[in-house]
């Protein structure tokens, strides 16, 4: 008979309290025998470790591993709540400086007409203003498909028309029944 504690909420064996993980080695934690010291008001150079805890803790500083893979590990003295702070602050302007691309499609016929495609090519200049990529197509309905040159014709022409705002990334090429041309705006993508 399995034991079952005495108040009346179920068992829960799989409980096991979050512990955080530190990202960096501190102080004590710190398993090197050497280490490069490196702060302000610190003289760049290898001690040993005790000298470079010491030497941390006589400026009421931490000693904080920020390159374990060195030879011999580069340790620098500074506030550990400070340097965890600033380093979550840099993340996050990596992560808003990283640029979401977002594409749109403009779909074509084989038989578009001159106003249709004058239409589709101003939507496709202010998706490209907006920083947004465009991809064109031309879609082969039925016997349409032996009409492949006009497509290819039609999406030159388009990728002649916004010549200015954008610049092609991929030139016409037809997949099953679609032909494909994908544009960037100037300025993005090399």
């Amino acid at each position: 008979m399995a034991l079952r504690p005495t108040n009346n909420r179920p068992y829960n064996r799989g409980f096991r309290p979050r512990v955080v993980e530190e990202p960096y080695r501190i102080n004590e934690r710190i398993t090197a025998p050497r280490v490069r010291v490196v702060g302000e008001n610190i003289k760049v150079d290898v001690y040993p470790i005790a000298a470079a805890i010491k030497l941390a803790q006589e400026q009421g500083l931490d000693l904080v591993e920020i390159s374990p893979k060195a030879d011999p590990p580069v340790c620098k003295v500074v506030d550990y709540s400070k340097f965890k702070y600033e380093q979550k602050k840099k993340q996050k302007e990596i992560k808003a400086n990283a640029q979401k691309s977002v594409l749109k499609e403009i779909r074509f016929g084989p038989n578009t007409d001159d106003h249709d495609f004058n239409f589709k090519v101003k939507h496709a200049e202010n998706f490209l203003k907006e920083g947004a990529k465009v991809k064109a197509y031309v879609h082969f309905a039925g016997r349409s498909i032996v009409y492949k040159e006009r497509g290819e014709i039609l999406l030159l022409k388009f990728a002649q028309s916004l010549e200015e705002h954008g610049k092609v990334e991929q030139m016409p090429q037809l997949e099953g029944k679609r032909m494909y041309l994908m544009m960037t705006p100037k300025g993005k993508g090399k």
